[in-house]
């Protein structure tokens, strides 16, 4: 891997990129310890640090930390994931949205666009209801004019976040939406590995090798491919026959990646938030809600399923994809419909051939 990342880095427009990104990384992370103006992040880190297993501790690995500062960028990059995938699951049920979406490249931009005027929406009203959340919880001092600067200056963040994560996939390496999520995670990383530290032997141990084995598994998930083999015949395009060849078509195991994970656990933040206007619900929310109880995982993981389901569909549509074979000569050999025809007609052979024989009383093939 170090012979790899030298290599990478002799290439002056990958180290560029490489540089672009964890400067864009950097900017990121400072902006998650800027507190928003008028917010006192003594009061609100005091609050969160008894919030360590509910899922406001959750929000706030996902967004590095910020949350618990209240800073510029406390609201991460979730609104923004949250209204792509609305958009994405939308596109099923109302056609001019999957219209768009076949349109190409103008089709995306438009959608991206509408993406980006919902993720405003959702940080703007996502940051007045933790300002207001914080606010009966005694941890924020709440006026008028400090309301409207406190859910400005969170959704101008949000926003700002993802701007940087459009300009890391457009300049640097990888994906930058994906890249902001993961530089959140791993910004807990010092203090878990503080946690490991500090426990028993048998916990210093059993958690690395618990580790080793979970990255494995999820490895050998995500690279899984099935691929299906296609052949594509000679034809004529204009005055020249294109060459027919074989290849074939990637099915990966998890086509859905991480998309559906993130938006359960968006879905499932939403009853315990409300649930803090609520003081009598509380008792039922922290029983039935929390991420360690058993109904919350239950759910999640059901949720997860579902919205598998649809994101695949989203991304990977069968008559499409059949319609695009057909369009550029290909099919698949041998496949199921292929096996079906071939065994049904050696069986008529076979049956045909008995009937002949045993009308001149020879033993059929058959019995």
């Amino acid at each position: 891997m170090f012979s790899w990342l030298t290599n990478a880095w002799r290439v002056p427009e990958l180290r560029h990129r490489l540089l672009f990104t964890a400067m864009i990384l950097g900017f990121y992370r400072l902006g998650s310890w800027i507190p928003v103006p008028g917010v006192d992040s003594a009061q609100i880190e005091q609050y969160f640090s008894k919030q360590g297993g509910t899922i406001l501790g959750l929000l706030n690995i996902f967004s590095g930390g910020a949350l618990s500062q209240f800073a510029v960028f406390a609201l991460g990059i979730m609104p923004y994931i949250t209204a792509s995938i609305i958009l994405q699951l939308m596109t099923v049920v109302i056609p001019r949205l999957e219209q768009l979406q076949k349109e190409g490249e103008a089709g995306y931009a438009k959608i991206n666009q509408y993406t980006r005027y919902l993720t405003v929406v959702l940080a703007a009203l996502q940051a007045a209801g933790y300002s207001y959340l914080f606010s009966r919880q005694g941890a924020l001092d709440l006026t008028a004019g400090r309301f409207v600067l406190i859910v400005v200056s969170l959704t101008a963040g949000t926003t700002l976040l993802m701007w940087m994560g459009e300009l890391i996939t457009k300049r640097g390496v990888g994906n930058g939406i994906s890249l902001l999520i993961f530089a959140s995670i791993l910004a807990g990383l010092p203090g878990g590995l503080r946690a490991w530290w500090s426990g028993d032997s048998y916990q210093r141990l059993m958690f690395p090798l618990i580790a080793l084995a979970i990255i494995v598994a999820v490895v050998f998930v995500q690279e899984g491919q099935r691929r299906i083999p296609i052949q594509y015949a000679k034809r004529m395009v204009g005055r020249r026959m294109t060459a027919g060849g074989s290849t074939y078509m990637p099915l990966r195991v998890n086509m859905a990646g991480v998309i559906p994970i993130i938006f359960a656990a968006a879905i499932m933040a939403f009853p315990p938030t409300v649930a803090q206007f609520f003081p009598q619900t509380q008792t039922f929310i922290n029983e039935n809600f929390s991420p360690t109880a058993l109904p919350y995982l239950l759910l999640q993981g059901l949720m997860i399923v579902i919205f598998t389901y649809f994101y695949t569909a989203v991304q990977f549509n069968p008559i499409d994809q059949a319609d695009n074979l057909r369009k550029h000569g290909g099919y698949i050999p041998l496949g199921g419909t292929s096996i079906l025809i071939v065994v049904g007609v050696a069986l008529d052979t076979m049956r045909q051939m008995e009937s002949q024989m045993m009308m001149r009383h020879y033993e059929g093939f058959l019995r």
